[in-house]
């Protein structure tokens, strides 16, 4: 396993993260400790999770996920060898109804959200906390461009990003947060909290937990060149555009347990323009003997701004199939050829 450095912290992560937003939903807690165990074993000890998550978010299962794991720690205990990763939910328009969808990235918000997390999760700090979408309206979310659409949307009073800073510094003072990161961020918005932090003498954002995979490369455009000046790197969430990467959709199929079948609402991941060019990298990967699931990964993994890819499962085949694909490497040739089809169809599912 490789491990990658965290900013400018000092600290290597493995190139691998555990995404646990199917505990609780598609996922009993036996199937997630199960999953947990074996992450574990395997050197996996970087662990994502979101106070609202199980995904779909629901009001009567919010909050699930944080509670399972920590009711591993309280069985297993080893928290000192776990580097875990929880989010803040933003307003209402990311999918949440936490806080009646108001959640404003104020000091009370963000300590109340800290709070519900650190008693879920049975800790007294977690070591990479991230604001889990923007409070103003962007393009994340099926959303290609920043047109006027999106420009001409009502923004409501916004928490100034210097009080956003100033509220996580806190956090971090006390011991209750190590390190800070985004998620769902553009280059305005990393940049700007970039800034003002340097300015104020305020802890840096180090991380930006953003999507990225063979069939939305959006992050190459801006955040990257980021990723290389300012040392925040990526961590790679929907690796596998929700199961669209590991070919179990081609050709119609519907099979009955995944979540683009269970769950309308990403339905981004499924137009046309997505079905033709997963059956194009699916057929590169046969060429060359590869599974496509193994493409996808080993594709992520080779790019220099890649700090840890968030894998999920829902089963323990998939897993095992995700974190043995990080021992390829894909050659000049396939590259190439992922390339030629990227340049017909470039972020078909934004």
């Amino acid at each position: 396993m490789k491990f990658n450095p965290l900013a400018h912290t000092g600290i290597q992560l493995p190139e691998i993260c555990l995404g646990t937003m199917t505990f609780g939903e598609q996922n009993t807690q036996a199937e997630a400790f199960e999953q947990l165990n074996y992450a574990l074993d395997q050197g996996l000890y970087f662990w994502d999770t979101a106070e609202m998550y199980p995904v779909p978010p629901k009001a009567e299962t919010q909050g699930a996920t944080e509670q399972i794991i920590g009711n591993w720690i309280g069985q297993h205990g080893k928290r000192e060898q776990l580097f875990l990763a929880s989010k803040i939910a933003g307003p209402s328009f990311g999918g949440s109804s936490i806080r009646q969808g108001l959640t404003r990235f104020n000091h009370k918000d963000i300590q109340q959200a800290l709070d519900g997390s650190l008693k879920r999760l049975q800790t007294d700090y977690i070591d990479l906390y991230q604001l889990h979408w923007p409070e103003r309206h962007t393009n994340f979310f099926g959303h290609l461009g920043f047109g006027n659409q999106l420009a001409a949307k009502h923004e409501h009073d916004q928490t100034a990003l210097e009080e956003t800073l100033d509220a996580l510094h806190q956090e971090i003072q006390k011991g209750r947060i190590r390190f800070i990161g985004l998620s769902n961020e553009t280059p305005w918005g990393t940049m700007k909290f970039l800034h003002l932090a340097e300015k104020m003498n305020l802890s840096k954002f180090v991380t930006v937990q953003n999507p990225y995979s063979l069939l939305n490369r959006t992050y190459e455009v801006g955040m990257s060149e980021i990723a290389k000046y300012e040392g925040v790197g990526l961590l790679a969430y929907s690796p596998l555009a929700f199961g669209m990467l590991t070919g179990k959709y081609r050709h119609g199929a519907k099979p009955e347990n995944g979540r683009i079948t269970l769950f309308s609402r990403f339905s981004r991941y499924t137009n046309p323009e997505c079905e033709w060019a997963t059956e194009q990298y699916a057929q590169v990967a046969e060429k060359h003997g590869l599974t496509l699931t193994q493409l996808a990964l080993a594709f992520i993994k080779q790019q220099f701004f890649v700090t840890s890819t968030i894998i999920g499962a829902t089963s323990m085949s998939q897993l095992k199939e995700n974190i043995a694909a990080f021992d390829l490497e894909l050659n000049e040739e396939i590259l190439l050829e992922i390339e030629a089809i990227h340049k017909q169809q470039p972020n078909p599912a934004p």
